[in-house]
């Protein structure tokens, strides 16, 4: 593995040929391997045993085919769904919690028989029967992305509705709604996981996964996770933002993590578990089918595919490359760009001199980063309907793009510019109410006392973007666990 040079990670292309159609099926990631004609114990024991779905929109196949309806054609029908925050249709924005959704049930009379729904959780047997022999074979029967897989399914059941899964929110009112309660799990026994994560501490998905993870192993459940490239880019070298300090740990950042820490959500669940303790692998605690072909210096610009938007503040490659310190706006009173249409990218308030901020950005020599002054007016959120002015970033350069370093500069300059105005959020934030946003953000609260007390830009950057070189070489030490949990 050239971990910092070019193809690394999951490189392995045992099984990649053309497709039928002479496509090359060697990028691909975890949802097009399960479909592909590999993987056949994987298909078999998922269509055959009890399973939940941790998932959201945003998880597509290389078709744009939505992940309940790949694992529809595979003759994989979960028993429930859980989602987090945005729901599951990816709509709720941030902090906004979400209801669970439990569709009716028809009551049992002998009326059902010939209704033509079909009421059993999972899976029949005969739905695995039905498939393809070919699709059943390791590495064999490989099917074309232009024509899915064929729908299993019984002479007698073939035309029969089949009820939705229930949906159960992992985002709701208050901090037990973040994780599954033990009889979600009655009777499951696969917990699958297919997230589209961006890269960043601060989003929620992959704590999310962890805490329904971790649910799933108490409750003697497997976990599967259908894992996809981090699309920011998984190059140690892009690392950055020091990990949290004790009693800093939350929602954003459950676990001691760099800000961008340039894994996937498969590495880091491996990471933490194995961390932990618990066996890796088909018959351990947890497995992961890894993408295939990803090069870890790449970012989602170079997948070939669409970026599809996990969350309503979440629609480009570039709104996930500045995130990682974009977000840290939100613990203060400046508009992150929420309301507008450039979201993160967008920075201001009706204090600020935009022209001014944008000259003092230019003049920092920040690498990657081109910085125009901007006024604009929030529909929503923070200033909403108010006139602001402030800046928009556009990313020039990903590879040489530091995200943290970027929006420090950017926060020093703009309270030394404002400083009777700027002020640090001080409401609740993601659950937690003892701790400030831009305490949690950052990981302490040493960076928000150096702006308070004038601190210079390249003093706050020397302070908090730095994130330690033990890092790159944990993630040498992920790649080799991905390895171990093959599933």
């Amino acid at each position: 593995m050239l971990l910092g040079g070019h193809q690394v990670g999951y490189s392995d292309t045992r099984g990649a040929r053309p497709g039928k159609h002479g496509k090359d099926l060697k990028d691909m990631w975890g949802i097009d391997r399960l479909s592909a004609g590999e993987l056949g114990n994987t298909r078999r024991r998922l269509r055959n045993t009890a399973v939940a779905l941790l998932s959201q929109a945003s998880a597509v196949d290389r078709r744009g085919k939505p992940v309940l309806d790949v694992l529809e054609e595979l003759g994989v029908r979960p028993v429930r769904v859980f989602a987090g925050e945005h729901g599951f249709d990816g709509v709720a924005q941030a902090e906004e919690a979400v209801a669970s959704i439990v569709p009716p049930r028809p009551e049992p009379s002998a009326s059902l028989e010939s209704s033509g729904i079909d009421l059993s959780p999972a899976p029949m047997a005969a739905a695995s029967a039905a498939l393809p022999a070919e699709a059943e074979g390791e590495g064999e029967g490989e099917l074309s992305w232009d024509e899915p897989t064929p729908e299993p399914a019984s002479e007698s059941d073939s035309s029969a509705p089949s009820l939705p899964p229930e949906i159960i929110s992992l985002y709701g009112s208050d901090k037990a709604s973040l994780a599954p309660r033990p009889e979600h799990f009655a009777g499951i026994d696969v917990l699958l996981i297919d997230l589209m994560d961006v890269g960043s501490r601060y989003y929620t998905f992959v704590w999310t996964a962890l805490l329904a993870a971790r649910a799933a192993v108490q409750a003697g459940v497997h976990v599967l996770v259908l894992d996809r490239p981090n699309p920011i880019s998984g190059d140690p070298a892009s690392i950055e933002g020091l990990p949290q300090q004790p009693g800093f740990t939350s929602f954003v950042g459950l676990e001691s993590l760099p800000i961008r820490h340039a894994m996937s959500v498969g590495e880091l669940l491996v990471h933490f578990f194995a961390r932990d303790g618990h066996p890796l692998g088909p018959d351990g605690a947890i497995s992961v089918i890894a993408p295939r072909g990803w090069e870890r210096h790449r970012t989602a610009q170079a997948w070939g595919r669409p970026f599809v938007a996990p969350s309503p503040n979440m629609p480009t490659v570039e709104t996930a490359l500045v995130y990682p310190g974009g977000c840290l706006i939100e613990g203060t009173n400046l508009s992150e760009g929420r309301g507008t249409t450039l979201p993160f990218q967008t920075v201001g308030a009706p204090f600020l001199n935009g022209r001014a901020l944008a000259r003092a950005m230019v003049d920092a020599r920040l690498p990657g980063v081109l910085v125009r002054p901007h006024s604009f007016r929030p529909t929503f959120e923070k200033h909403a309907g108010q006139l602001c002015h402030g800046v928009v970033l556009h990313v020039t350069d990903p590879r040489s793009f530091r995200p943290v370093t970027t929006y420090l500069t950017l926060l020093a300059l703009a309270r030394q510019q404002a400083p009777d105005a700027f002020e640090f959020l001080t409401r609740s934030y993601e659950f937690e109410a003892e701790r400030l946003a831009f305490d949690l953000l950052t990981g302490s609260d040493a960076a928000r006392n150096a702006i308070l007390s004038g601190a210079t830009p390249n003093e706050l950057v020397e302070l908090i973007a730095p994130a330690g070189p033990e890092w790159p070489e944990a993630l040498r030490e992920v790649e080799s666990l991905v390895a171990r949990a093959h599933a």
